[in-house]
């Protein structure tokens, strides 16, 4: 059974620690924040003071998702902030990808990759011994709401025999157009983590459209 890990992008704004304590309680496994520039995509989201103000609302683990140019400079105030998990993009303008990922795990949070729809999944296998975490973007990144891209499922599996060959345990999460068809496809792939917004916040039932996604089958997370 897949994790679920809700995307906040999807949440309303104005009552955004409210949607962030509901889908805590409907059972989700992590919460997915979206950071978002205005440089490295079209969007500006928020910030590590958003971040720590919600850190207070739930115990579940955070998913900093850093859709930003240079994520370097960042790092230290989103894991001051409460971030358990800070993903950056291999394709993100940046010091140096490798450097990057250790800084992360320097702070004392997990170090996770992620991987654009139009880049090779092949350019993060050089990292690959320094993440916890592969991120499979199934839309391109800066709105939510998008539609899923099915050409990227062939990057789960690709990536997951490399993993295995390099004897490396490490669950990958795929972020995009995720609901209980798409959400099938991806695990039936081989993801262990599915990001999904509009799927969950705007359900009628949180807990259900949750349940929904973790009842489908696929291998379980190694977190």
């Amino acid at each position: 059974m897949p994790k679920i890990a809700p995307s906040i992008l999807a949440a309303d704004f104005s009552k955004l620690g409210e949607d962030v304590r509901r889908v805590s309680e409907a059972g989700a496994d992590y919460i997915h924040i979206d950071v978002m520039d205005g440089v490295f995509v079209p969007n500006i989201t928020i910030g590590p003071p958003v971040v720590k103000r919600l850190r207070d609302l739930s115990d579940l683990p955070f998913i900093a998702h850093l859709m930003i140019t240079h994520p370097e400079r960042h790092l230290a105030a989103f894991a001051e902030g409460g971030s358990d998990v800070i993903e950056v993009h291999v394709e993100a303008e940046q010091e140096d990808v490798r450097q990057t990922l250790r800084a992360v795990r320097g702070l004392g949070c997990k170090a996770a990759l992620a991987v654009n729809p139009p880049t090779p999944v092949e350019a993060a296998f050089e990292y690959f011994d320094e993440i916890d975490l592969l991120l499979i973007m199934s839309v391109n990144p800066g709105f939510g709401g998008q539609s899923f891209m099915p050409e990227v499922l062939p990057k789960i599996p690709a990536a997951r025999a490399e993993l295995i060959r390099r004897g490396l345990e490490v669950p990958i999460e795929v972020d995009g157009g995720i609901n209980a068809e798409t959400g099938a496809l991806a695990a039936g792939a081989g993801a262990n983590i599915l990001a999904a917004g509009t799927y969950v916040f705007k359900s009628q039932d949180m807990a259900a459209a949750i349940g929904a996604l973790r009842s489908l089958s696929g291998p379980s997370s190694k977190d």
